[in-house]
């Protein structure tokens, strides 16, 4: 039997007494996020995902009949069929929505993790938030590319924009951490988020005026 008697003091040690591996601090860190957190990514992942499905069903079957009125063809702002066949609807040579498809499935991926409790490593909140930001800055190019150079909207279009600066703040604010300046930062992000959704209302509002005014 082995002896585990520290001779220094008199005292029996036992393996079990040693000291515990240290938890991975850093970006290798866990960090957990609450239910309502889980419950709104995992909700805003699935609107995007299936506005981003749908606007790919439609615009294959754009492509399959040119004649084809798809079904967010509402009126002549509201128009996804003026949007589709454009070059702007395929930055990369493919429709806009596969990139959705894809992006989204992580989204709610992730939602569905975080309502269940997993909590997730630092540099993955930190993957999601440099992705979703590269999402955002593309839609406020394809907003912006909607009001003044194609003159149309698309409804599932615009569905994307709610919902990706939402995902935005909710990534961001896993990864900042619980520090006094992290959480002013993040309470920033919740001030930011309603601005941004008024401006692209106004702009959108000011920009087809002659038409809403029609409606009135």
């Amino acid at each position: 039997m082995t002896d585990t008697t520290d001779h220094r003091d008199g005292t029996t040690a036992h393996p079990e007494d040693a000291e515990e591996p240290s938890a991975p601090r850093g970006w290798a860190s866990v960090v957990p996020a609450s239910r309502p957190v889980g419950v709104a990514m995992l909700l805003a992942g699935a609107i995007g995902l299936l506005a981003a499905a749908t606007l790919t069903v439609e615009r294959f079957h754009l492509l399959v009949d040119p004649n084809y009125t798809p079904s967010c063809s509402i009126n002549p702002v509201l128009s996804c069929g003026s949007v589709m066949v454009t070059d702007q609807a395929a930055i990369f040579g493919f429709p806009n929505p596969l990139i959705g498809i894809a992006a989204f499935s992580v989204i709610v991926v992730t939602g569905v993790l975080a309502t269940a409790g997993i909590a997730l490593p630092r540099w993955y909140w930190l993957g999601q938030t440099v992705g979703t930001l590269a999402g955002f800055v593309m839609v406020n190019w394809l907003a912006y590319q909607s009001l003044y150079s194609i003159h149309a909207l698309c409804p599932y279009c615009m569905v994307v924009w709610v919902v990706t600066p939402l995902i935005l703040v909710l990534s961001a604010g896993r990864v900042l951490g619980s520090s006094r300046v992290a959480s002013e930062v993040r309470g920033w992000l919740w001030v930011l988020l309603p601005v941004w959704y008024v401006i692209v209302i106004v702009a959108i509002g000011v920009e087809f005026w002659d038409y809403w005014s029609t409606l009135i």
